[in-house]
């Protein structure tokens, strides 16, 4: 099993308060004989009776390593790597990147953090680790 992140543990407190509910923690897909990955969180939340069930995927970052770009890189290519996988095995689910609150208002304010989010397509969850709570969700 993969080390979980520092602020693993407030994202998903976060989320709790933001009525998800946490179904996977991690979210083991094996892809093929060779291949298996493991997304940090797994969670639905009920969209109404007749709209059903919202189903996402949570890869947690805290960019507090001294290059803010190498967990950038790191970052995308873990993201591109598991939407590949849910759009084949769990397509009906949702990736998001969540990215602690002093990255997204310093980093991802600079050109290619902006261009490859908007390129790839990327959706981040914005969370406060300190408060313990989402502060923003971006498509």
């Amino acid at each position: 099993m993969a080390a979980k992140d520092r602020f693993h543990d407030a994202v998903k407190r976060g989320l709790k308060k933001d009525k998800w509910v946490i179904t996977h923690d991690p979210l083991t897909i094996e892809f093929s004989e060779d291949d298996e990955v493991e997304i940090d969180l797994g969670a639905e939340q009920l969209l109404g009776a007749e709209k059903g069930v919202e189903k996402i995927a949570i890869e947690i970052k805290s960019f507090l390593s001294e290059s803010a770009l190498y967990d950038f890189h790191r970052a995308l290519g873990q993201f591109l790597n598991y939407r590949l996988v849910l759009e084949i095995i769990e397509p009906e689910r949702t990736l998001y990147l969540a990215v602690p609150i002093s990255a997204y208002e310093s980093f991802f304010k600079r050109e290619l953090p902006q261009s490859s989010v908007r390129r790839y397509q990327v959706k981040l969850i914005v969370y406060d680790p300190v408060k313990e709570v989402i502060v923003k969700w971006i498509d």
